[in-house]
């Protein structure tokens, strides 16, 4: 079993909790990390800007990845929020049996 990873920041931790809650829900992921108080510097739209964000980090599996994000796309406050998911090179045998649970309920 491997792992996957979604990275995505939120307005406010209040909705990167719900979002975590539906997905959490939904059989999508095992678990999200809430960052809270995050400060990001970016440009959009050819200028600079700054907010204070909540990042969250949500592990998954390669094969759900791309539903996750479609997911998180879709239920998102942001118009073009600011997704990135990867496969993980290699996760621990706990984390590996906790992922296959995903798996199993996706079937």
């Amino acid at each position: 079993m491997s792992a996957a990873l979604v990275w995505c920041p939120f307005p406010d931790e209040d909705e990167a909790a719900a979002l975590a809650g539906r997905l959490l829900d939904e059989g999508l992921i095992v678990c999200a990390n809430l960052l809270p108080a995050m400060r990001s510097l970016y440009r959009w739209n050819g200028e600079r800007g700054e907010a204070r964000e909540c990042g969250a980090l949500f592990k998954t599996t390669p094969v759900l990845l791309p539903e996750a994000i479609a997911r998180i796309e879709a239920l998102h406050s942001y118009a073009a929020p600011a997704i990135v998911g990867w496969a993980a090179d290699a996760c621990g045998a706990a984390t590996a049996a906790w992922l296959a649970d995903l798996d199993r309920a996706a079937q």
